[in-house]
């Protein structure tokens, strides 16, 4: 809804005039038929040509449309904007912005009027009209529909595209040589032609980098010219390279930003280290996963005779030596932050500052802004002070070595300062919990790679005590900051959450109900942590917190501050990553006097989440593609391997299922459950066998085997292994230890299914999703 305006009505059109005999009949028809079509909810604005081929009329009828047109016009029933027809009643209703999609094909489009609008416009799939993430669009508003995800829109004029380059993969080699791609920012739907000189030759399943010529519609193709081609689709060491052309993800710095980086050198001046205050007699550690190679913040930890905690939290001073305006601050502020692929990080800085100077490598003197807290007996923040600072690292621990000296199985001098930091961890986990802040403690999935990118195993990262004390170490910090500069009066760019909508809350309580568990309709933050640390224990804990995590707002970044729900926090920033977070250097520059505007902080936060969601994207991208090379891999060595899934949601066309070994979502239609006939039952949100009384739910175990993975489109098809003996009843809510037992009969029917099927590189019906990570 626009600001300080109330909803308008549509004024009522005067009565339009009848004609009367059988060209009169036919006139008043068709004048209805229009009309009712242009004030349709879904109508996009249209040229004459478009809609007599859209209302499917004959070519006799073409000088009687004509007729009908100028007369709706004349009574002011449409309006002709741009060469195109359109209802006159939301013309008034336009607005300008940048389209961002959503991998479901809706999008939002941020107006750049923020006057009036004061959010984003929400886009439905079917309303796109064929614009791409980042193009330039026009949306008109319908202000009497306002959704969950904000008013709604639909896009009618496509002004500038924001790409004139795609990254896709050949799909379709025709018989006169016409390549054909998948390109997968448009869609599976749209076709993509592409051209090529004499002497170039394409196969199936190249990559390649196209320059569009003329883009396409629903209706027509998009027409482009090969630029470069840029490996196989077999060839896994192309993955990243592939997935940076396709998200436009910046990698290579300017001479003159190298230039700057390298005339630092390699060691921390002495001059400037006078300027300090002086750290290094701190013990001060740095704890980090293991394939890390920027460590940019350490931790050091006293206890007073009083019995107070005296945490120090020192970050990597990336301020002082990324000045504003310099080459290095462009080349940062392009990228926004760092990107991290599977065994590969496209940094946000050169290697020459993010892998050396700015990193807290131990043994070393590294230049810090320090955090100093104080905390008494029961956690409680009581001092503070900020200062830059110059430390020397005295270990470098990585998560799992950290947690073998806890545990006992690894000596180390640095024993009781872990013990220290977990009991202080422990207090801070409790305010934390106190005040509504939920936890969600996921593993984390991590596929790994070798040095040409071929996927060679998975390890889960658990979310154990070292990493919980890291994160609420660096939680504490990024909240005292946010405070201090808020009570000084300066502008900052805050991280903020906003609450989530009602519906969404509704939506999971039943979800969450389907499994098992008991909420409220709408859960308090309470509620929903107890239900965490309950789920956690079972198959489908992570499924459950990642639905929750898509139902919740995402967290962003704002010069203006509304809190963060989902750390139950009234001020809190990003200040902690510097080496990777263009918002944290900013917020170095402000606490240490380096004044910034609030406009100029606003464009930065925009930027920023903006970027942040496109490499969110890119990433996740990657990690699927590797699953899906893994799960092949593992298919061809073991061709009838068996994999334990749980039963995520049940549709009335088929349920979705999670791959636990790989945390990656497919799933069955009903016509691929072949052992009866299945009716969804929406009440009860289940799918019943009619003859059989078989019964799907969500929490369900079920034991799938792989029938197919197509590596274009990121998809993988499956067969069910049946079990003849599932419980013919509705269980308990919560009952998920059934014992699955395999029908041999049916298991040699899905064998030899298996073994005959052959890989298709068709349009998938479903893109599988990955697991997410953990980001407040």
């Amino acid at each position: 809804m626009p600001k300080n305006q109330s909803k308008t009505k549509s004024k009522k059109s005067e009565p339009l005039p009848e004609k009367t005999g059988k060209e009169g009949k036919l006139f008043n028809n068709l004048l209805k038929t229009t009309q009712q079509f242009i004030q349709g909810r879904s109508f996009i604005p249209a040229s004459f040509g478009e809609l007599f081929t859209k209302l499917h009329l004959p070519e006799q009828h073409r000088e009687i449309f004509a007729e009908v047109l100028h007369s709706l016009v004349k009574q002011g029933v449409i309006e002709i904007v741009r060469g195109k027809y359109a209802c006159k009643s939301t013309v008034e209703d336009t607005i300008t912005g940048i389209l961002r999609l959503h991998p479901r094909g809706f999008g939002f489009v941020k107006p750049e009027d923020s006057t009036a609008y004061s959010q984003d416009i929400f886009i439905p799939k079917h309303l796109t009209e064929g614009a791409i993430d980042g193009d330039t669009v026009e949306v008109v508003v319908n202000n009497e529909v306002i959704s969950e995800k904000g008013p709604e829109g639909r896009i009618t004029t496509i002004l500038t595209r924001g790409r004139t380059h795609l990254a896709g993969i050949i799909c379709e080699v025709g018989r006169k040589g016409d390549y054909y791609a998948y390109a997968p920012l448009l869609g599976l739907n749209q076709r993509v032609i592409v051209e090529t000189s004499k002497n170039e030759t394409l196969v199936a399943g190249d990559r390649v980098v196209m320059e569009v010529i003329e883009w396409g519609n629903k209706e027509n193709p998009t027409f482009s010219r090969l630029s470069r081609r840029l490996g196989h689709i077999s060839d896994p060491s192309c993955d990243v390279s592939a997935a940076i052309e396709e998200f436009e993800i910046r990698t290579e710095f300017s001479a003159k930003a190298v230039e700057e980086a390298r005339q630092f050198g390699t060691q921390v001046s002495v001059s400037e280290i006078r300027k300090r205050e002086d750290m290094r007699p701190l013990t001060c550690i740095t704890i980090d996963p293991d394939t890390a190679k920027d460590f940019d913040d350490a931790i050091s930890l006293k206890k007073d005779s009083n019995g107070h905690y005296h945490l120090g939290v020192h970050i990597a001073d990336v301020s002082h030596y990324v000045s504003p305006g310099s080459h290095l601050d462009i080349e940062a502020q392009m990228r926004c932050n760092s990107t991290y692929f599977p065994g590969n990080c496209v940094p946000m800085l050169p290697r020459e500052l993010s892998d050396n100077l700015c990193s807290l490598k131990p043994n070393v003197n590294r230049l810090t802004a320090s955090v100093m807290m104080e905390f008494d007996q029961n956690g409680t923040l009581v001092n503070h002070r900020m200062v830059r600072s110059v430390i020397k690292s005295a270990k470098r621990f990585t998560y799992k070595e950290a947690k073998a000296v806890l545990d006992g199985k690894k000596k180390s001098v640095h024993l009781e300062l872990l013990q220290l930091m977990v009991e202080l961890c422990g207090l801070l986990k409790k305010k934390r919990y106190e005040r509504g802040s939920i936890e969600f403690g996921m593993p984390e999935l991590v596929v790994l790679v070798n040095d040409k990118g071929v996927p060679t195993g998975t390890d889960y990262v658990v979310y154990d005590i070292t990493h919980q004390l890291v994160e609420e170490f660096m939680l504490k910090a990024n909240e005292t900051v946010a405070w201090h500069l808020t009570k000084e009066g300066k502008f900052l760019t805050y991280r903020v959450h906003d609450v989530p909508a009602e519906e969404n809350m509704k939506d999971f309580s039943l979800l969450a109900g389907a499994f098992g568990f008991t909420l409220s309709p709408i859960p308090t933050p309470r509620e929903i942590q107890k239900l965490f640390d309950e789920a956690m224990q079972t198959p489908y804990g992570e499924y459950l917190a990642t639905s929750y995590i898509r139902r919740m707002r995402l967290a962003s970044y704002s010069s203006d501050n509304i809190g963060h729900y989902g750390l139950s926090l009234e001020f809190y920033c990003h200040f902690t990553s510097p080496i990777r977070r263009y918002v944290d250097l900013v917020a170095h520059r402000i606490l240490f006097h380096q004044i910034a505007g609030k406009e100029e902080l606003e464009m930065i936060a925009a930027r920023s989440s903006e970027q942040e969601r496109i490499s969110a994207k890119a990433e996740n991208s990657v990690t699927m593609l590797k699953k899906l090379r893994l799960l092949d891999a593992q298919t061809k060595e073991t061709p009838f391997r068996e994999y334990e899934a749980v039963v995520t949601r049940v549709k009335n066309f088929g349920f979705y299922f999670e791959v636990l070994d790989l945390m990656l979502e497919s799933y069955l239609h009903v016509s691929e459950l072949d052992n009866d006939y299945y009716v969804y039952e929406e009440a009860e949100m289940i799918l019943r066998g009619r003859h059989r009384n078989q019964v799907f739910r969500a929490g369900d175990k079920v034991t799938v085997m792989l029938k197919e993975v197509n590596l274009i489109t990121l998809d993988s098809k499956w067969n069910l292994i049946p079990d003849t003996k599932r419980s013919q009843t509705s269980r308990e809510p919560g009952d998920n230890r059934r014992v699955q037992k395999k029908d041999k009969r049916a298991h040699k029917r899905v064998d030899k299914c298996a073994r005959s099927s052959k890989s298709k590189k068709g349009p998938l019906k479903q893109k599988s999703s990955s697991s997410k990570k953990r980001k407040k």
